[in-house]
């Protein structure tokens, strides 16, 4: 599903006026216009712990992975070879993994919740699902799909490495004639993320680089 046109959001996000904190903004909506603002000029939401209001956060130093920088190793490539991939058909189920209050550090409440799913059904955000042979869903992930831009929200694993074929399904799915110029958004890098080829750019690059990278065509499978 292509993604539906939106309003103009009543918010301002205005990187030159951003603290040298990571977050660098508090109040506004969850309203779809105002989600894709923030994207736009390099911010996202995250709630913060004995804040009211809703933060935006744009880091200092900003995880990314470029497509043509994916490392997948041996034992990776033999577990993609186990498991069967689906584009957009459980994004609820796989939001609702992801915001598991069990998992260590859950921060996606009900209102993010449903504010992502309100950006699903107009075609802004997308989620990749891992399964089990037989269709149970093990894996996945999800976030939001802006020209050349893929930022991603959360991902889940129930079976050994699934958010990793996740993310592999995902490079494949950006990958097409300006699969070289997209790039994926993971906010922060973790030593797991880095295994996997992600790397780093400071926050004044990563928005130097992102009025480019918004006027990439979207990939083929949702234009």
């Amino acid at each position: 599903m292509s993604p539906q046109p939106l309003p103009e959001s009543p918010w301002v996000f205005a990187p030159e006026r951003w603290p040298e904190e990571e977050c660098v903004a508090a109040g506004a909506d969850l309203e779809p216009a105002t989600l894709i603002a923030a994207y736009r000029a390099g911010a996202f939401p995250m709630p913060l712990g004995g804040l009211d209001a809703m933060a935006w956060w744009s880091p200092t130093v900003r995880g990314v992975l470029g497509l043509d920088d994916l490392h997948v190793s041996r034992s990776l490539r033999r577990s993609i070879a186990r498991y069967d991939i689906t584009v957009d058909t459980s994004f609820a189920d796989v939001v609702s993994a992801c915001a598991d209050p069990s998992r260590a550090g859950a921060w996606i409440d009900p209102p993010i919740a449903a504010a992502y799913v309100r950006l699903h059904d107009l075609g802004w955000a997308h989620s990749i699902e891992v399964r089990e042979c037989g269709g149970s869903l093990v894996g996945g992930l999800y976030g939001v799909a802006i020209g050349g831009l893929f930022a991603g929200e959360s991902m889940f694993h129930h079976a050994r490495d699934a958010s990793k074929v996740a993310l592999v399904a995902l490079v494949d799915v950006l990958r097409d004639d300006n699969g070289g110029a997209r790039l994926i958004d993971v906010q922060w890098q973790t030593p797991h993320l880095a295994t996997l080829g992600v790397t780093t750019m400071a926050r004044r690059d990563y928005l130097a680089a992102l009025p480019g990278l918004l006027e990439v065509p979207l990939p083929s499978r949702w234009a």
